[in-house]
């Protein structure tokens, strides 16, 4: 993938800006301002984004399941829908956490692959171990996209665990995952990743307002103690 700068376009549903025509803008917006590359979620946004850019698209299907973590392209079902939908990329999670479809990690790469041999695969990974368990499989790019947000990596250092990934593996690595500054996605290219996903820190509003909030609060509160003047 010659794509070094992806912005991820994702509105879930009950957020402000969950609407196929906003997301489409949005990745317009990334395009105009120079990105090489949208990761999209669902088939309904990837249509809308298509008609207003032409660039590589990152295609996952974020579905829920009661008795699995496991939500980011969990099935074969969203990989096929991906496929026919067309997509450059499909990444799923590939954490070694239970599927919902019941099938292992490896069982589950062995269909994807036999069924569409052409396509490109992404395992979005949380740990070393993950990771290289994933290129042994057979996966075309690794993403750091759960570093933090599974279970047992909670407060693991994202641009430390890539740093670790990229010393290991020979595939193409991404970095994606709390990269919400350019500096951070800068520091990850210089530590070995091929491209660089951010998503929250540019297309969603209401995060960004919120980290804002959080900060200010932060600041009157030590105005209230007195340790701050």
């Amino acid at each position: 993938m010659k794509s070094n700068f992806i912005v991820s376009c994702q509105a879930l549903e009950g957020e402000p800006l969950h609407s196929p025509f906003i997301m489409s803008k949005m990745a317009l917006a990334a395009y105009e301002g120079g990105a090489d590359g949208i990761r999209a979620n669902s088939i309904i946004d990837i249509q809308a984004i298509k008609q207003e850019v032409d660039l590589p698209i990152i295609g996952i299907i974020k579905r829920v399941f009661e008795e699995s973590e496991v939500f980011i392209t969990p099935t074969f079902k969203e990989v096929d829908e991906l496929v026919t939908e067309g997509v450059d990329i499909i990444a799923f999670d590939a954490t070694l956490r239970e599927r919902p479809d019941n099938l292992t990690l490896e069982e589950f790469v062995s269909v994807i692959k036999k069924n569409y041999p052409d396509q490109k695969f992404m395992a979005d990974i949380s740990t070393l171990q993950e990771a290289l368990y994933a290129e042994e499989l057979g996966v075309d790019y690794i993403g750091t996209t759960l570093v933090g947000y599974t279970k047992y990596t909670k407060g693991h250092d994202p641009l430390g665990t890539l740093e670790n990934i990229a010393k290991k593996i020979k595939i193409p690595l991404i970095a994606e995952g709390n990269i919400n500054t350019p500096q951070k996605a800068r520091k990850a290219l210089e530590l070995g990743a091929s491209a660089v996903v951010v998503g929250s820190a540019i297309t969603r509003p209401k995060y960004i307002t919120e980290s804002f909030c959080e900060e200010i609060e932060k600041t009157y509160m030590l105005r209230e103690k007195g340790s701050l003047l």
